[in-house]
C-alpha cells in the first residue's frame, strides 16, 4: 500500500521528498534509464520500498507478519498432505486464509502508522498491541485447526469455549486500536495528502463496519444464514453457494483499508487531478464500495448466496 504525499511529477509541485513511494520510484527510474518507465515497473519497486519501510519503522509487525506468512505456507502444504476435513473442507483451509489476511493487515498497519505524527513510544505501544492481539488469535485458529476442530463458535467443551472467548477478547482489543486510528485520523494532520488521509479515514470506518458484521456472526454462532455452516462453498474462500454467508461482507469491509487508500494513490498518480476532485472521487468510490458491501450484507441476511451454484 502507498499513502505518502503525491503532488505530481512536474517541477512546479512539491519536492520529491514529499511524494509517495510510487511517484518517487518512477522519477528515480526515469533518471536512471533511457527507456520509458512503466507503471507496473514502478509498482514492483514500490512494493519493495514498502516492505523496507515497514521493516525499518515497524519491525515487530513486519517480522510477525513474515512468521505468520511462513506458517501459512505450512497450512498450504497441509492442504495436500493431510486428508482430514472439517465441515466439508480441509482442516488447514481456515488457518491458511487467516494467515494471509492477518499478515496483510499487520503490514498495512505497519505502514499506515508511519503516517501518523506519533511519538516513538506511542507507535511502538500500538504496534505491540496490534501484534499480540492478532498473533494470539491466529495461534488459536492454527491450534484448533491442527486438532481438527472448529475455532469459531466452538463451545463443545469448556476448553474450546475458553479459546473461543479469548479469540473474542483479542479481536475486541484490535477493534479498539481501529477506533483510536479513526479518532486520530480525524483530529491529526497525517504525513500525506488530504485525499489520501480522507481515504484512510473512510477505509477505517468501513473496517469498523466489517468488525460489526463479525459480531453479527458471533451473535448467531455461525456465518451462514438460512442453512447450517458447512454446506457447499466457493473454492478457497468457501463462501456458501447455497445460502446467505456473512463472511463475504466481512471480507470486503475488512480489506477496505487497503482498497480505498490504494484508489486514492492511483488517482493522484494516474490522473493528476486537483485535490478537490480527488476528494470528490475518493468519496464517490467509498460510497459505491460501501453500498456494495451493504447490499452483500443485506443479501446474506435474506439467505441469498453471494454466488449461487
Amino acid at each position: 500500500m502507498n499513502y505518502e504525499n503525491y503532488s505530481g511529477l512536474t517541477a512546479n509541485n512539491e519536492n520529491e521528498n514529499n511524494m509517495d513511494l510510487y511517484t518517487q520510484t518512477l522519477i528515480e527510474n526515469s533518471h536512471a534509464s533511457n527507456y520509458e518507465v512503466t507503471p507496473w515497473g514502478g509498482f514492483q519497486q514500490t512494493i519493495g520500498k514498502l516492505f523496507t519501510k515497514v521493516k525499518k519503522e515497524s519491525p515487530i509487525l513486519f517480522w510477525v507478519a513474515m512468521v505468520i506468512a511462513i506458517m501459512g505456507i505450512g497450512c498450504l502444504i497441509g492442504l495436500f498432505i493431510d486428508e482430514r476435513t472439517l465441515m466439508g473442507v480441509s482442516v488447514w483451509l481456515k488457518p491458511l486464509k487467516f494467515s494471509i489476511s492477518i499478515s496483510l493487515y499487520l503490514l498495512t498497519v505497519g505502514y499506515l502508522i508511519t503516517k501518523y505524527p506519533y511519538s516513538e513510544r506511542k507507535k511502538n505501544l500500538i504496534n505491540h498491541i496490534t501484534m499480540w492481539s492478532l498473533l494470539l488469535e491466529f495461534l488459536i485458529i492454527l491450534y484448533q485447526g491442527s486438532r481438527g476442530v472448529q475455532s469459531h463458535y466452538n463451545i463443545a467443551t469448556n476448553f474450546d469455549a475458553i479459546l473461543f472467548m479469548l479469540m473474542g477478547v483479542f479481536v475486541g482489543i484490535n477493534v479498539l486500536t481501529m477506533v483510536l486510528f479513526i479518532i486520530d485520523t480525524i483530529r491529526l494532520k497525517l504525513k500525506t495528502t488530504k485525499p489520501q488521509q480522507w481515504a484512510i479515514l473512510l477505509g477505517w470506518l468501513i473496517v469498523l463496519f466489517g468488525s460489526w458484521v463479525g459480531g453479527q456472526m458471533i451473535s448467531q454462532m455461525g456465518h451462514n444464514v438460512a442453512i447450517p455452516d458447512g454446506e457447499a462453498g466457493l473454492p478457497l474462500v468457501n463462501w456458501s453457494t447455497k445460502g446467505g454467508d456473512l463472511r463475504v461482507a466481512h471480507f470486503f469491509a475488512l480489506h477496505s483499508i487497503q482498497i480505498i487508500p490504494l484508489f486514492a494513490v492511483w488517482l493522484g498518480y494516474k490522473w493528476k487531478f486537483s485535490q478537490r476532485k480527488q476528494l470528490m472521487l475518493v468519496t464517490l468510490f467509498a460510497l459505491v464500495f460501501s453500498f456494495l458491501i451493504g447490499y452483500i450484507f443485506y443479501q446474506a441476511k435474506q439467505g441469498i448466496p453471494f454466488i449461487a451454484s
